[in-house]
């Protein structure tokens, strides 16, 4: 019975969740490739770890959304979010695929946030002023190590870890309360196909 509650990517009524991870997520070759998962990749490929099931989707959204946001490093995500799923039995391909909401066109707003937040809540000072002129002059890489070196380092990293451990609860939340209202949904259509289909 809990086997037929579980969708594949080749299975029918796929939703528009895992077609979006099936577009956004790196292929299965493209991890195999990785010179950095080659050490882990007998367990990072273990059949379980790329099913779609009621736990491991949920914790896919979660750790997806920790580590694309708190890391924003390109690349880096992906490979940190493959090796994370490991020991909390997450689906790579979720997590992965929802490391790419951390993006070029949303990072800007993700440091803003961070570095308000992490004002607001250590009372450091670092200046967001200064972060507003590096964007608006299109700063060297020097300038913005220089200008993360000063105090707002550990704002922006504190920043970071509050917006990205709340967004993760809110997507583990919301990934919960969706697949169960797929389910609902797809035994409710099976009994009224029942339905039409008794004498």
């Amino acid at each position: 019975m809990e086997a037929r509650s579980r969708p594949d990517f080749e299975g029918q009524g796929m939703s528009r969740l895992t077609k979006w991870v099936r577009a956004q997520a790196p292929s299965r070759e493209s991890f195999e490739k990785s010179r950095f998962l080659k050490p882990f990749a007998q367990r990072v490929f273990h059949p379980a770890l790329w099913r779609f099931t009621r736990r491991s989707v949920p914790r896919g959204v979660a750790l997806g959304l920790l580590v694309g946001i708190f890391f924003l490093v390109p690349g880096v995500q992906i490979i940190g979010a493959a090796l994370f799923a490991l020991p909390l039995r997450a689906n790579v391909p979720v997590a992965a695929a929802m490391t790419f909401l951390s993006n070029p066109l949303t990072t800007p707003f993700l440091i803003a946030a961070a570095l308000f937040v992490g004002n607001a809540t250590l009372h450091l000072g670092a200046d967001l002023s200064q972060f507003e002129a590096l964007m608006d002059q299109h700063a060297s890489v020097q300038a913005w190590i220089g200008w993360f070196l000063s105090s707002a380092a550990p704002a922006l990293l504190w920043g970071l870890l509050i917006i990205a451990a709340l967004a993760a609860l809110i997507g583990y939340i919301i990934a919960v309360w969706a697949w169960r209202f797929w389910l609902i949904r797809k035994w409710q259509t099976r009994r009224r196909r029942r339905g039409l289909s008794a004498p």
